[in-house]
Protein backbone atom coordinates (compact mmCIF):
# COMPACT_ATOMS: atom_id res chain seq x y z
CA UNK A 1 0.00 0.00 0.00
CA UNK A 2 1.04 3.43 -1.09
CA UNK A 3 1.00 6.76 1.30
CA UNK A 4 -0.91 9.09 0.18
CA UNK A 5 0.57 12.70 1.56
CA UNK A 6 -1.35 14.33 3.75
CA UNK A 7 -3.10 17.53 2.14
CA UNK A 8 -3.01 20.63 4.60
CA UNK A 9 -5.22 23.83 4.19
CA UNK A 10 -3.74 26.87 4.56
CA UNK A 11 -4.53 28.65 7.94
CA UNK A 12 -7.60 30.95 7.73
CA UNK A 13 -7.42 34.35 7.46
CA UNK A 14 -8.91 35.57 10.95
CA UNK A 15 -5.77 32.79 12.27
CA UNK A 16 -3.13 34.33 9.74
CA UNK A 17 -4.20 37.89 10.82
CA UNK A 18 -4.25 36.90 14.81
CA UNK A 19 -0.45 35.52 14.11
CA UNK A 20 0.50 38.66 12.28
CA UNK A 21 -0.44 40.38 15.29
CA UNK A 22 1.66 38.45 17.79
CA UNK A 23 4.75 38.64 15.07
CA UNK A 24 4.18 35.24 14.16
CA UNK A 25 4.60 32.97 11.02
CA UNK A 26 1.39 33.27 8.83
CA UNK A 27 1.92 29.95 7.91
CA UNK A 28 3.12 27.25 10.97
CA UNK A 29 2.86 30.25 13.41
CA UNK A 30 6.30 30.07 14.86
CA UNK A 31 7.83 32.88 16.23
CA UNK A 32 10.12 35.56 14.31
CA UNK A 33 8.10 37.02 11.68
CA UNK A 34 9.92 40.31 12.47
CA UNK A 35 13.19 40.95 14.02
CA UNK A 36 14.79 44.12 15.29
CA UNK A 37 11.40 45.98 15.77
CA UNK A 38 10.14 46.81 11.97
CA UNK A 39 12.60 44.36 10.46
CA UNK A 40 10.77 41.44 8.14
CA UNK A 41 12.73 38.53 8.17
CA UNK A 42 13.32 37.08 4.95
CA UNK A 43 11.84 33.58 5.59
CA UNK A 44 10.43 31.58 8.41
CA UNK A 45 13.24 29.60 10.07
CA UNK A 46 11.01 26.60 10.69
CA UNK A 47 9.23 26.44 8.10
CA UNK A 48 11.06 28.21 5.46
CA UNK A 49 7.60 29.96 3.99
CA UNK A 50 9.70 33.48 1.83
CA UNK A 51 8.28 36.83 3.11
CA UNK A 52 10.91 39.00 3.04
CA UNK A 53 9.80 40.08 -0.06
CA UNK A 54 6.92 41.77 1.23
CA UNK A 55 6.47 45.33 0.97
CA UNK A 56 4.19 46.75 3.30
CA UNK A 57 4.81 50.54 2.52
CA UNK A 58 2.77 52.87 4.59
CA UNK A 59 -0.08 50.53 5.68
CA UNK A 60 1.57 49.53 8.90
CA UNK A 61 2.30 53.78 10.17
CA UNK A 62 -1.81 54.28 8.70
CA UNK A 63 -3.28 51.52 10.33
CA UNK A 64 -1.51 52.36 13.60
CA UNK A 65 -2.45 56.14 13.71
CA UNK A 66 -5.82 54.89 12.52
CA UNK A 67 -5.88 52.70 15.90
CA UNK A 68 -3.98 54.84 18.24
CA UNK A 69 -6.06 57.81 17.37
CA UNK A 70 -9.40 56.14 18.06
CA UNK A 71 -7.92 54.63 21.22
CA UNK A 72 -6.99 58.41 22.39
CA UNK A 73 -8.98 61.01 21.42
CA UNK A 74 -12.68 59.90 22.98
CA UNK A 75 -11.21 59.88 26.53
CA UNK A 76 -9.55 62.97 26.02
CA UNK A 77 -12.46 64.96 24.75
CA UNK A 78 -14.53 63.38 27.74
CA UNK A 79 -11.82 64.16 29.69
CA UNK A 80 -11.69 67.59 28.62
CA UNK A 81 -15.73 67.82 28.66
CA UNK A 82 -16.19 66.86 31.93
CA UNK A 83 -13.16 67.56 34.22
CA UNK A 84 -11.05 70.37 31.78
CA UNK A 85 -7.65 69.80 33.71
CA UNK A 86 -4.91 72.13 32.96
CA UNK A 87 -3.54 71.95 29.25
CA UNK A 88 -0.05 71.38 30.33
CA UNK A 89 -0.88 68.25 31.86
CA UNK A 90 -3.25 67.18 29.35
CA UNK A 91 -0.11 67.76 26.78
CA UNK A 92 2.33 65.66 28.61
CA UNK A 93 -0.03 62.52 29.43
CA UNK A 94 -1.77 62.05 25.94
CA UNK A 95 1.67 62.11 24.18
CA UNK A 96 2.95 59.94 26.22
CA UNK A 97 0.00 57.73 25.92
CA UNK A 98 0.15 58.55 22.11
CA UNK A 99 3.62 57.77 22.25
CA UNK A 100 3.22 54.48 24.03
CA UNK A 101 0.65 53.15 22.08
CA UNK A 102 2.00 53.99 19.02
CA UNK A 103 5.26 51.85 19.78
CA UNK A 104 3.42 49.31 20.90
CA UNK A 105 0.77 49.12 18.06
CA UNK A 106 3.76 49.72 14.97
CA UNK A 107 5.16 46.43 14.91
CA UNK A 108 1.62 44.66 15.84
CA UNK A 109 -0.21 46.17 12.86
CA UNK A 110 3.30 45.64 10.65
CA UNK A 111 2.59 42.02 11.38
CA UNK A 112 -0.60 41.94 9.96
CA UNK A 113 -0.44 43.69 7.10
CA UNK A 114 2.30 41.53 6.10
CA UNK A 115 0.29 38.16 7.22
CA UNK A 116 -2.65 39.67 5.07
CA UNK A 117 -0.34 40.28 2.06
CA UNK A 118 0.83 36.53 2.58
CA UNK A 119 -2.72 35.38 2.77
CA UNK A 120 -3.73 37.46 -0.56
CA UNK A 121 -0.94 36.22 -1.89
CA UNK A 122 -0.09 39.87 -2.75
CA UNK A 123 3.63 40.55 -3.16
CA UNK A 124 3.86 44.24 -2.69
CA UNK A 125 6.93 44.21 -4.90
CA UNK A 126 7.50 46.57 -7.83
CA UNK A 127 7.88 43.46 -9.67
CA UNK A 128 5.69 42.89 -12.66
Amino acid sequence: MTAVPSLRLPPSLPTVLWRGLQGRCPKCGTRGLLHSYLKVTPACGHCDEAYGHFRADDMPPWLTVFVVAHIVIPPMLMLERNYQPDIWLQGIGWSVATLALTLLLLPRCKGAVLALMWALKAEGSERS
